[in-house]
Protein backbone atom coordinates (compact mmCIF):
# COMPACT_ATOMS: atom_id res chain seq x y z
CA UNK A 1 0.00 0.00 0.00
CA UNK A 2 1.58 3.26 -1.17
CA UNK A 3 0.25 6.51 0.26
CA UNK A 4 2.58 8.74 -1.75
CA UNK A 5 1.44 10.68 -4.78
CA UNK A 6 3.01 9.64 -8.06
CA UNK A 7 5.28 12.10 -9.86
CA UNK A 8 2.44 12.84 -12.28
CA UNK A 9 -0.03 13.45 -9.46
CA UNK A 10 2.38 15.75 -7.67
CA UNK A 11 2.83 17.65 -10.92
CA UNK A 12 -0.95 17.98 -11.27
CA UNK A 13 -1.22 19.37 -7.75
CA UNK A 14 1.70 21.77 -8.25
CA UNK A 15 0.29 23.04 -11.55
CA UNK A 16 -3.14 23.69 -10.03
CA UNK A 17 -1.61 25.32 -6.97
CA UNK A 18 0.55 27.63 -9.06
CA UNK A 19 -2.42 28.59 -11.24
CA UNK A 20 -4.50 29.35 -8.15
CA UNK A 21 -1.83 31.46 -6.50
CA UNK A 22 -1.03 33.38 -9.69
CA UNK A 23 -4.44 33.79 -11.32
CA UNK A 24 -7.01 33.51 -8.51
CA UNK A 25 -5.61 34.46 -5.09
CA UNK A 26 -4.68 38.08 -5.96
CA UNK A 27 -8.24 38.72 -7.18
CA UNK A 28 -10.34 36.59 -4.82
CA UNK A 29 -11.39 39.41 -2.54
CA UNK A 30 -12.25 41.71 -5.43
CA UNK A 31 -14.29 39.02 -7.17
CA UNK A 32 -16.16 38.41 -3.94
CA UNK A 33 -17.04 42.10 -3.71
CA UNK A 34 -18.10 42.12 -7.37
CA UNK A 35 -20.17 38.97 -6.94
CA UNK A 36 -18.86 37.33 -10.09
CA UNK A 37 -15.88 35.60 -11.68
CA UNK A 38 -14.46 36.97 -14.94
CA UNK A 39 -15.11 34.48 -17.72
CA UNK A 40 -11.62 35.10 -19.07
CA UNK A 41 -10.33 33.03 -16.14
CA UNK A 42 -12.01 29.90 -17.47
CA UNK A 43 -10.25 30.05 -20.82
CA UNK A 44 -6.94 30.04 -18.97
CA UNK A 45 -8.06 27.19 -16.71
CA UNK A 46 -9.15 25.20 -19.76
CA UNK A 47 -5.70 25.55 -21.31
CA UNK A 48 -4.40 23.51 -18.35
CA UNK A 49 -7.07 20.85 -18.89
CA UNK A 50 -9.28 21.90 -15.98
CA UNK A 51 -12.43 22.29 -18.09
CA UNK A 52 -12.98 18.55 -18.58
CA UNK A 53 -10.96 16.84 -15.89
CA UNK A 54 -12.55 13.41 -16.22
CA UNK A 55 -13.90 13.75 -19.74
CA UNK A 56 -12.24 11.31 -22.13
CA UNK A 57 -9.42 12.65 -24.26
CA UNK A 58 -11.36 11.74 -27.41
CA UNK A 59 -13.66 14.70 -26.75
CA UNK A 60 -11.06 17.18 -25.53
CA UNK A 61 -10.93 16.19 -21.88
CA UNK A 62 -8.01 15.38 -19.61
CA UNK A 63 -9.13 11.83 -18.77
CA UNK A 64 -8.03 12.12 -15.16
CA UNK A 65 -9.10 9.91 -12.29
CA UNK A 66 -11.33 11.10 -9.47
CA UNK A 67 -8.32 11.02 -7.17
CA UNK A 68 -6.41 13.24 -9.58
CA UNK A 69 -9.35 15.65 -9.64
CA UNK A 70 -9.37 15.98 -5.84
CA UNK A 71 -5.76 17.15 -6.07
CA UNK A 72 -6.79 19.90 -8.49
CA UNK A 73 -9.63 21.14 -6.29
CA UNK A 74 -7.62 20.97 -3.07
CA UNK A 75 -4.89 23.06 -4.70
CA UNK A 76 -7.26 25.62 -6.26
CA UNK A 77 -9.13 26.07 -2.98
CA UNK A 78 -5.93 27.21 -1.32
CA UNK A 79 -6.47 30.34 -3.41
CA UNK A 80 -10.27 30.56 -3.17
CA UNK A 81 -12.74 27.75 -2.43
CA UNK A 82 -15.61 29.61 -4.09
CA UNK A 83 -13.85 29.76 -7.45
CA UNK A 84 -12.53 26.20 -7.31
CA UNK A 85 -15.92 24.81 -6.32
CA UNK A 86 -17.61 26.55 -9.23
CA UNK A 87 -15.23 24.72 -11.53
CA UNK A 88 -16.18 21.46 -9.79
CA UNK A 89 -19.84 21.97 -10.71
CA UNK A 90 -18.94 22.54 -14.37
CA UNK A 91 -16.91 19.33 -14.29
CA UNK A 92 -19.79 17.38 -12.72
CA UNK A 93 -21.84 18.11 -15.81
CA UNK A 94 -18.97 17.10 -18.08
CA UNK A 95 -18.61 13.82 -16.26
CA UNK A 96 -22.33 13.07 -16.62
CA UNK A 97 -22.36 13.76 -20.36
CA UNK A 98 -19.18 11.75 -20.90
CA UNK A 99 -20.48 8.78 -18.91
CA UNK A 100 -24.13 8.68 -19.94
CA UNK A 101 -24.48 10.65 -23.19
CA UNK A 102 -24.56 9.23 -26.69
CA UNK A 103 -21.58 9.67 -28.99
CA UNK A 104 -23.53 12.36 -30.85
CA UNK A 105 -24.23 14.22 -27.59
CA UNK A 106 -20.62 13.96 -26.51
CA UNK A 107 -19.47 15.35 -29.84
CA UNK A 108 -21.97 18.20 -29.59
CA UNK A 109 -21.45 19.33 -26.00
CA UNK A 110 -18.08 18.18 -24.67
CA UNK A 111 -15.59 20.08 -26.87
CA UNK A 112 -17.08 23.45 -25.85
CA UNK A 113 -17.37 22.27 -22.24
CA UNK A 114 -13.73 21.20 -22.09
CA UNK A 115 -12.49 24.40 -23.72
CA UNK A 116 -14.86 26.30 -21.41
CA UNK A 117 -16.17 28.25 -24.35
CA UNK A 118 -19.44 27.25 -22.70
CA UNK A 119 -19.92 27.13 -18.93
CA UNK A 120 -22.33 24.51 -17.61
CA UNK A 121 -24.47 24.50 -14.46
CA UNK A 122 -26.00 21.53 -12.63
CA UNK A 123 -29.68 21.95 -11.72
CA UNK A 124 -31.22 19.45 -9.30
CA UNK A 125 -32.38 21.35 -6.20
CA UNK A 126 -35.78 23.05 -6.15
CA UNK A 127 -37.52 25.37 -3.67
CA UNK A 128 -39.52 22.42 -2.31
CA UNK A 129 -37.01 19.61 -2.73
CA UNK A 130 -33.54 19.88 -1.29
CA UNK A 131 -32.50 16.82 0.70
CA UNK A 132 -35.53 15.00 -0.72
CA UNK A 133 -34.27 15.54 -4.26
CA UNK A 134 -36.43 12.78 -5.76
CA UNK A 135 -39.51 14.86 -4.92
CA UNK A 136 -38.64 17.45 -7.57
CA UNK A 137 -41.58 18.91 -9.50
CA UNK A 138 -40.04 20.51 -12.59
CA UNK A 139 -41.92 18.87 -15.44
CA UNK A 140 -40.74 17.91 -18.93
CA UNK A 141 -43.36 16.90 -21.48
CA UNK A 142 -42.11 15.11 -24.61
CA UNK A 143 -44.06 15.57 -27.81
CA UNK A 144 -42.33 14.12 -30.84
CA UNK A 145 -39.05 15.93 -31.31
CA UNK A 146 -39.69 18.60 -28.67
CA UNK A 147 -39.42 18.69 -24.88
CA UNK A 148 -41.35 21.40 -23.01
CA UNK A 149 -40.16 22.26 -19.51
CA UNK A 150 -41.96 24.02 -16.68
CA UNK A 151 -40.68 24.53 -13.17
CA UNK A 152 -38.00 26.20 -11.06
CA UNK A 153 -34.57 25.30 -9.70
CA UNK A 154 -33.07 26.87 -6.57
CA UNK A 155 -29.57 27.77 -5.36
CA UNK A 156 -28.08 27.28 -8.81
CA UNK A 157 -24.42 28.25 -9.08
CA UNK A 158 -24.06 30.05 -12.39
CA UNK A 159 -27.73 30.99 -12.69
CA UNK A 160 -27.83 33.72 -15.32
CA UNK A 161 -24.07 33.35 -15.84
CA UNK A 162 -23.63 29.94 -17.42
CA UNK A 163 -24.18 29.08 -21.08
CA UNK A 164 -26.01 25.79 -20.53
CA UNK A 165 -27.95 24.11 -17.72
CA UNK A 166 -28.23 20.39 -17.05
CA UNK A 167 -31.78 20.09 -15.75
CA UNK A 168 -33.21 17.15 -13.83
CA UNK A 169 -36.94 17.12 -14.61
CA UNK A 170 -39.88 14.79 -14.17
CA UNK A 171 -40.84 12.92 -17.33
CA UNK A 172 -42.82 10.12 -15.67
CA UNK A 173 -44.11 8.79 -12.37
CA UNK A 174 -43.46 10.23 -8.92
CA UNK A 175 -40.19 9.30 -7.28
CA UNK A 176 -36.68 8.77 -8.63
CA UNK A 177 -37.64 6.53 -11.58
CA UNK A 178 -39.65 9.32 -13.21
CA UNK A 179 -36.75 11.78 -13.54
CA UNK A 180 -34.69 12.47 -16.66
CA UNK A 181 -31.70 14.70 -17.42
CA UNK A 182 -31.60 17.26 -20.25
CA UNK A 183 -29.67 20.32 -21.36
CA UNK A 184 -31.23 23.76 -21.72
CA UNK A 185 -29.08 26.39 -23.37
CA UNK A 186 -28.98 30.03 -22.33
CA UNK A 187 -31.25 32.08 -24.56
CA UNK A 188 -33.94 29.40 -24.72
CA UNK A 189 -37.36 31.03 -24.74
CA UNK A 190 -39.02 30.80 -21.34
CA UNK A 191 -35.72 30.39 -19.49
CA UNK A 192 -35.25 33.15 -16.90
CA UNK A 193 -33.42 33.77 -13.67
CA UNK A 194 -34.18 35.17 -10.25
CA UNK A 195 -32.31 38.00 -8.61
CA UNK A 196 -28.77 37.17 -7.44
CA UNK A 197 -28.87 35.54 -4.02
CA UNK A 198 -27.16 37.37 -1.14
CA UNK A 199 -25.14 34.65 0.56
CA UNK A 200 -22.97 34.20 3.64
CA UNK A 201 -20.10 32.85 1.56
CA UNK A 202 -19.20 31.78 -1.96
CA UNK A 203 -19.99 35.38 -2.85
CA UNK A 204 -17.87 35.31 -6.02
CA UNK A 205 -20.20 32.70 -7.47
CA UNK A 206 -23.32 34.16 -9.09
CA UNK A 207 -26.21 32.14 -7.63
CA UNK A 208 -29.89 32.42 -8.48
CA UNK A 209 -33.17 30.66 -9.20
CA UNK A 210 -33.51 29.12 -12.66
CA UNK A 211 -37.07 29.37 -14.00
CA UNK A 212 -38.56 27.41 -16.90
CA UNK A 213 -41.85 28.61 -18.40
CA UNK A 214 -42.90 26.55 -21.42
CA UNK A 215 -39.28 26.28 -22.49
CA UNK A 216 -38.92 24.13 -25.60
CA UNK A 217 -35.74 22.19 -26.36
CA UNK A 218 -34.95 19.51 -28.94
CA UNK A 219 -35.59 15.95 -27.77
CA UNK A 220 -31.97 15.20 -28.65
CA UNK A 221 -30.99 17.27 -25.59
CA UNK A 222 -32.21 14.43 -23.35
CA UNK A 223 -29.05 12.92 -21.86
CA UNK A 224 -28.94 9.13 -21.73
CA UNK A 225 -32.12 7.14 -21.16
CA UNK A 226 -35.58 8.39 -20.24
CA UNK A 227 -36.23 7.95 -16.52
CA UNK A 228 -32.57 7.46 -15.60
CA UNK A 229 -31.77 11.07 -14.74
CA UNK A 230 -31.92 10.66 -10.98
CA UNK A 231 -29.50 7.74 -11.15
CA UNK A 232 -27.16 9.87 -13.25
CA UNK A 233 -27.46 12.78 -10.85
CA UNK A 234 -26.65 10.63 -7.81
CA UNK A 235 -23.70 9.08 -9.61
CA UNK A 236 -22.35 12.54 -10.38
CA UNK A 237 -22.75 13.50 -6.74
CA UNK A 238 -20.31 10.80 -5.61
CA UNK A 239 -17.53 12.63 -7.41
CA UNK A 240 -18.98 16.03 -6.58
CA UNK A 241 -18.86 15.22 -2.88
CA UNK A 242 -15.19 14.33 -3.16
CA UNK A 243 -14.47 17.63 -4.91
CA UNK A 244 -16.38 19.68 -2.34
CA UNK A 245 -14.49 17.88 0.41
CA UNK A 246 -11.19 18.51 -1.36
CA UNK A 247 -12.03 22.19 -1.72
CA UNK A 248 -12.82 22.43 1.99
CA UNK A 249 -9.56 20.68 2.79
CA UNK A 250 -7.49 23.02 0.64
CA UNK A 251 -9.05 26.14 2.13
CA UNK A 252 -8.63 24.86 5.70
CA UNK A 253 -5.00 24.03 4.96
CA UNK A 254 -4.51 27.59 3.74
CA UNK A 255 -6.08 28.90 6.96
CA UNK A 256 -3.79 26.72 9.08
CA UNK A 257 -0.70 27.76 7.12
CA UNK A 258 -1.57 31.43 7.61
CA UNK A 259 -2.27 30.86 11.29
CA UNK A 260 1.04 29.10 11.84
CA UNK A 261 2.87 32.07 10.31
CA UNK A 262 0.79 34.60 12.26
CA UNK A 263 1.44 32.88 15.58
CA UNK A 264 5.19 33.15 15.05
CA UNK A 265 4.85 36.90 14.54
CA UNK A 266 2.16 37.87 17.04
CA UNK A 267 3.54 38.84 20.46
CA UNK A 268 1.64 38.58 23.75
CA UNK A 269 2.95 38.69 27.31
CA UNK A 270 6.48 39.22 26.03
CA UNK A 271 6.79 36.31 23.60
CA UNK A 272 5.37 34.92 20.34
CA UNK A 273 2.03 33.24 20.96
CA UNK A 274 3.31 30.03 19.34
CA UNK A 275 5.39 29.55 22.49
CA UNK A 276 2.34 28.93 24.68
CA UNK A 277 1.83 25.20 25.14
CA UNK A 278 -1.95 25.43 25.16
CA UNK A 279 -1.90 27.02 21.71
CA UNK A 280 0.71 24.56 20.48
CA UNK A 281 -1.67 21.75 21.40
CA UNK A 282 -4.39 23.38 19.30
CA UNK A 283 -2.02 23.54 16.33
CA UNK A 284 -1.24 19.86 16.74
CA UNK A 285 -4.91 18.93 16.92
CA UNK A 286 -5.67 20.87 13.74
CA UNK A 287 -2.77 19.24 11.93
CA UNK A 288 -4.06 15.80 12.89
CA UNK A 289 -7.55 16.69 11.68
CA UNK A 290 -6.38 17.82 8.26
CA UNK A 291 -3.88 15.02 7.70
CA UNK A 292 -6.41 12.34 8.63
CA UNK A 293 -9.06 14.05 6.50
CA UNK A 294 -6.70 14.06 3.52
CA UNK A 295 -5.94 10.35 3.87
CA UNK A 296 -9.63 9.49 4.20
CA UNK A 297 -10.55 11.63 1.19
CA UNK A 298 -7.97 10.00 -1.04
CA UNK A 299 -9.07 6.53 0.06
CA UNK A 300 -12.65 7.37 -0.90
CA UNK A 301 -11.50 8.71 -4.27
CA UNK A 302 -9.50 5.53 -4.84
CA UNK A 303 -12.61 3.46 -4.13
CA UNK A 304 -14.66 5.48 -6.60
CA UNK A 305 -11.98 5.11 -9.28
CA UNK A 306 -11.90 1.36 -8.71
CA UNK A 307 -15.70 1.03 -8.59
CA UNK A 308 -15.64 -0.55 -5.15
CA UNK A 309 -19.03 -1.76 -3.94
CA UNK A 310 -18.88 0.64 -0.99
CA UNK A 311 -17.64 3.65 -2.98
CA UNK A 312 -20.83 5.68 -2.49
CA UNK A 313 -20.69 5.06 1.26
CA UNK A 314 -17.06 6.18 1.41
CA UNK A 315 -17.75 9.28 -0.68
CA UNK A 316 -20.51 10.21 1.75
CA UNK A 317 -18.29 9.54 4.77
CA UNK A 318 -15.44 11.55 3.30
CA UNK A 319 -17.70 14.47 2.42
CA UNK A 320 -19.12 14.54 5.95
CA UNK A 321 -15.85 14.02 7.80
CA UNK A 322 -13.64 16.30 5.71
CA UNK A 323 -16.03 19.24 5.50
CA UNK A 324 -16.78 19.09 9.24
CA UNK A 325 -13.07 18.92 10.07
CA UNK A 326 -12.20 21.69 7.62
CA UNK A 327 -14.80 24.10 8.97
CA UNK A 328 -13.73 23.40 12.54
CA UNK A 329 -10.09 24.06 11.67
CA UNK A 330 -10.91 27.28 9.82
CA UNK A 331 -13.04 28.48 12.72
CA UNK A 332 -10.26 27.71 15.21
CA UNK A 333 -7.79 29.56 12.99
CA UNK A 334 -10.01 32.63 13.14
CA UNK A 335 -10.05 32.35 16.95
CA UNK A 336 -6.26 32.11 17.10
CA UNK A 337 -6.02 35.32 15.08
CA UNK A 338 -8.12 37.07 17.72
CA UNK A 339 -9.74 40.29 16.53
CA UNK A 340 -7.56 40.31 13.41
CA UNK A 341 -9.19 37.08 12.27
CA UNK A 342 -12.47 38.97 12.03
CA UNK A 343 -10.99 41.46 9.58
CA UNK A 344 -11.13 40.85 5.83
CA UNK A 345 -7.48 41.85 5.38
CA UNK A 346 -6.25 38.62 6.95
CA UNK A 347 -8.32 36.34 4.73
CA UNK A 348 -9.45 33.98 7.49
CA UNK A 349 -13.01 35.21 7.90
CA UNK A 350 -13.65 34.65 4.19
CA UNK A 351 -12.50 31.04 4.47
CA UNK A 352 -14.83 30.48 7.44
CA UNK A 353 -17.77 31.96 5.52
CA UNK A 354 -16.97 30.02 2.37
CA UNK A 355 -16.53 26.66 4.09
CA UNK A 356 -19.81 26.74 5.99
CA UNK A 357 -21.76 25.81 2.85
CA UNK A 358 -19.57 22.78 2.20
CA UNK A 359 -21.41 21.07 5.06
CA UNK A 360 -24.70 21.73 3.26
CA UNK A 361 -24.39 21.34 -0.50
CA UNK A 362 -23.94 18.17 -2.54
CA UNK A 363 -26.13 16.61 0.12
CA UNK A 364 -26.19 17.90 3.69
CA UNK A 365 -23.96 16.18 6.19
CA UNK A 366 -27.12 14.86 7.81
CA UNK A 367 -28.03 13.13 4.54
CA UNK A 368 -24.46 11.76 4.41
CA UNK A 369 -25.21 10.06 7.72
CA UNK A 370 -28.37 8.58 6.23
CA UNK A 371 -26.44 7.18 3.26
CA UNK A 372 -23.76 5.67 5.49
CA UNK A 373 -26.12 4.12 8.02
CA UNK A 374 -28.39 2.65 5.33
CA UNK A 375 -25.43 0.98 3.68
CA UNK A 376 -24.26 -0.37 7.03
CA UNK A 377 -27.67 -1.92 7.69
CA UNK A 378 -27.82 -3.31 4.15
CA UNK A 379 -24.37 -4.89 4.47
CA UNK A 380 -25.35 -6.43 7.80
CA UNK A 381 -28.00 -8.50 5.99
Amino acid sequence: MDFALSEEQQAIFDMAHAFGQDQIAPHARGWEEAGTIPKALWAEAAQLGFGGLYVSEDFGGSGLSRLDATLVFEALAMACPAVGSFLSIHNMVGGMIDKFGTDAQKAKWLPDLCSMDKIFSYCLTEPGSGSDAAALRTRAEIDGGTITLNGAKAFISGGGYSDAYLIMARTGEDGPKGISAMIVEAGTEGLSFGAPEHKMGWKAQPTSMVNLDNSNIPAENLIGKLGEGFTYAMSALDGGRLNIAASALGAAQSALDRTLAYMGERQAFGRPIDQFQGLQFRLAEMEVKLQSARTFLRQAAWKLDNQAHDATKFCAMAKMHVTDAAFDVANQCLQLHGGYGYLADYGIEKIVRDLRVHQILEGTNEIMRVIVSRQMLKDRG
